[in-house]
């Protein structure tokens, strides 16, 4: 059921399109679910998977990595930094402090609890244990509220045909950090939604969720659903978004009055054969808190799914990410909002 959709289209120029000034990953490929933040003004992106050797329609087999790469300015040069403790991909990070905050994720064999912090500093990197998850996840999602992560929903298992509907938080300001579990999300469980941290709440947008086919495997379903957590009051239903957004970039970028989506798979290609999918959705989809409507902001110019958003300088970075099913970039984009009057 929709609950007042607001879609109003309005003539706005593309806000998204490839950093000239940030340049490509050193990697031909790209990742899909890397880890990506900012640690002492620096860009970090870390993990990952990709298809090195040939693509899964040719027999390829997906590879997780564990390598680190950090740029220090928009026209500078990437460094490798270090390894993360593991290969690692598709879990959530975000920017806190000084340092990167990673969380959960997956490799080759299983998912993980795992939490830790990375930090670049003075031309060296540190990895330090954060509290692991009550359990283990991959492809959630997150976003910081003040000093507090909230990761929700995702898989505990890779072969899991169900999503969780669970959400934890964790205040990163507190001493001794820990885990606790808050009420879950109304809507269900859900996987590779779309996160945000805005207006002292935590938001949860989209994503898929899961259930058993005839043949004992996984089937999709496009969700189109969207919630406010505020600390002391709860969950509340807002705006349903006009279609699905699913692995859309997140944490989502926030301005004074909403934040947006950018792009995002629709569902609308399930079934089409990877080497003949079209990409995903190039429509940036504002909300806006006061009206609780969505509003169509302009175009995508690379979109790309599974990647965090990390905000460095004045805009918000979307380093590498997937173009379509098996195939990555290496590119990364820079996303502006336009400026108002």
């Amino acid at each position: 059921m929709n609950w007042r959709i607001g879609l109003i289209a309005v003539a706005v120029a593309p806000l998204v399109g490839r950093g000239a000034d940030v340049p490509k990953l050193p990697d031909k490929e790209g990742f899909a679910g890397p880890f990506a933040g900012v640690s002492n003004g620096a860009l970090v992106v870390a993990g990952g998977a990709n298809f090195p050797d040939k693509k899964p329609w040719d027999g390829g087999t997906k590879v997780w990595h564990d390598g680190i790469f950090v740029l220090e300015k928009p026209g500078g040069e990437w460094k490798a930094a270090g390894k993360l403790p593991r290969q690692l991909g598709y879990g959530v990070s975000v920017t806190h402090g000084s340092g990167v905050v990673c969380v959960g994720g997956s490799d080759a064999e299983r998912h993980h609890a795992d939490a830790f912090r990375l930090e670049w500093k003075g031309g060296k990197l540190t990895t330090t244990a954060l509290p692991a998850l009550p359990t283990p996840l991959a492809n959630a999602c997150g976003a910081l509220v003040g000093d507090t992560l909230y990761v929700a929903g995702g898989q505990e298992k890779p072969d899991a045909t169900s999503t969780t509907k669970a959400v934890h938080r964790l205040d990163l300001s507190a001493a001794r950090p820990k885990w606790e579990e808050v009420e879950a999300c109304p809507g269900g469980g859900r996987m590779l939604a779309v996160a945000a941290g805005f207006d002292g709440s935590f938001w949860l947008v989209s994503g898929v969720d899961l259930a058993a086919g005839k043949d004992g495997k996984a089937e999709r379903k496009y969700l189109t659903d969207a919630y406010r957590y505020t600390p002391g009051n709860g969950w509340k239903r807002v705006a349903d978004v006009p279609r699905s957004v699913a692995a859309a970039p997140s944490p989502a970028p926030a301005d004074a009055a909403g934040f947006y989506l950018l792009g995002g798979d629709d569902g609308t290609q399930v079934g089409v054969a990877p080497d003949k999918h079209r990409g995903f959705g190039k429509t940036v989809l504002r909300y806006d808190a006061a009206t609780d409507k969505w509003v169509e902001a302009g175009e995508v110019a690379a979109p790309r799914v599974t990647v965090p958003c990390v905000g460095w300088g004045e805009g918000w970075v979307i380093p590498s990410g997937e173009v379509r099913p098996g195939v990555r970039s290496p590119e990364v984009s820079v996303f502006t909002p336009a400026k108002k009057g």
